[in-house]
């Protein structure tokens, strides 16, 4: 195989950068393939596995590097603004990141689950208050399982036979439920049906990717696996980068019948949470995916249909993270700004009504309440008399707690005094 400066040769178990070879080429890339399915170069219509270079994927470091820096201290601003929030906010930010994880990456595949059943799942397992205000069913109970096995396990290896176990979780029935999942090997690998994604009529269908064989599919996992064990103490490996690599390569191998890009992105959770060394975790990039999911199936087809240079899949993984980051921040700032507030007036006397109108204006952050507070919103969200909610107002203005702001037209509005 031809190398070129600059790019990382991934050896599957080996990290290999080349920056210091000199006078090398591009990979050649000329159509010609065999009648195997093995590629002796490049061809449009093959996928990924089938090069002679599977899995050894490569990557160009020098195109990535200045998104995977800014990203990096994104994260670490992040880790660093955790440290700042006391023990229960901290559960509250963890239990609704990682509800959003469960939910979000349910609804890519467009599977929706019931919130409440999620939150109590996983209140309960991490200690939050009020963990049973709703009832859970065995299938949330399984979800909530593999996520936090995911990343509060984190310094565990991930063996077939963990793997098998999270992909239990993922169709878990109540005992007394008549559904069931005849169709899907739970447990266990796929069967020898062909797997493939397609679209369109069956005369004129398009297939948008497909796996490997099942022939041999046992030995691939297995490298996988090993690699993933292997690369946790490989320094040449940004952990970032090795989170993107474990995504593509688990979704690539599409192992299981069912749940395939579920478990990817709780392997992707599993090897962040590794490279952080934290078991709680205050972000969810499932949440972020969901946002541009077309453009998530967009780039895994275009990437399983070229060589095995993944920089543009590695380059969107950045990008998505360095969002999931960026959403994270703005939350967490929040969180801090709603402790600041209430460090200042949680002695002032207020009202029940008051402080709930309060929290609803703190929890819509600076100018997130679409209009301001007017006496007519409060009155309706306090449950209170037009007089009451004037006079409530004016004590909260009388104590700092709100403003007036600029611009109300025929009625004040207010917002929280955010100084």
């Amino acid at each position: 195989m031809e190398v070129e400066p600059n790019k990382v040769y991934y050896m599957a178990h080996i990290v290999s950068r080349i920056n210091e070879l000199i006078g090398s080429s591009r990979v050649n890339r000329d159509v010609k393939s065999n009648n195997t399915g093995n590629a002796i170069g490049f061809k449009k219509d093959m996928w990924i596995w089938q090069y002679d270079e599977w899995p050894n994927f490569t990557w160009d470091s020098d195109d990535l590097a200045p998104l995977l820096r800014g990203v990096t201290q994104l994260q670490g601003r992040l880790l660093g603004k955790i440290d700042n929030l006391g023990s229960e906010q901290s559960l509250e930010s963890a239990l609704d990141a990682q509800l959003q994880n469960i939910v979000q990456s349910s609804a890519i595949e467009g599977e929706t689950l019931n919130v409440e059943s999620v939150r109590s799942s996983l209140a309960r397992r991490l200690g939050v208050k009020d963990a049973g205000l709703s009832n859970t069913t065995a299938q949330t109970e399984g979800l909530a399982d593999l996520l936090l096995d995911a990343t509060q396990n984190h310094s565990e290896d991930l063996t077939s036979d963990r793997l098998f176990k999270w992909h239990r979780y993922l169709f878990s029935v109540d005992e007394d439920s008549s559904f069931s999942f005849e169709s899907i090997n739970v447990g266990e690998l796929r069967g020898d049906e062909p797997m493939q994604v397609v679209s369109g009529p069956h005369h004129k269908r398009t297939v948008h990717f497909e796996a490997p064989s099942r022939e041999g599919l046992e030995a691939q996992v297995n490298d996988f696996l090993n690699w993933l064990s292997d690369s946790r103490s490989d320094t040449l490996l940004d952990p970032l980068l090795r989170a993107g690599l474990a995504h593509f390569w688990f979704v690539t191998l599409h192992p299981f019948d069912d749940g395939n890009g579920r478990l990817a992105r709780a392997v992707s959770d599993y090897v962040l949470a590794q490279g952080e060394q934290q078991s709680i975790r205050y972000y969810a990039m499932a949440a972020s995916i969901m946002d541009k999911r077309a453009s998530y199936y967009d780039i895994l087809e275009s990437t399983q249909k070229g060589g095995v240079d993944i920089t543009s899949w590695m380059k969107w993984f950045l990008e998505t993270l360095k969002e999931t980051f960026d959403s994270s921040l703005s939350k967490v700032d929040l969180v801090l700004q709603k402790a600041r507030f209430w460090q200042s007036h949680g002695q002032d006397g207020l009202k029940p009504e008051q402080v709930k109108v309060l929290n609803r204006l703190l929890d819509a952050g600076p100018g997130g309440f679409e209009g301001g507070l007017s006496a007519k919103k409060y009155q309706s969200l306090a449950k209170v008399s037009k007089a009451t909610a004037t006079r409530h107002i004016a004590e909260l203005l009388e104590k700092d707690c709100v403003v007036k702001l600029e611009g109300g037209g025929r009625s004040t509005k207010y917002d929280i005094n955010w100084s």
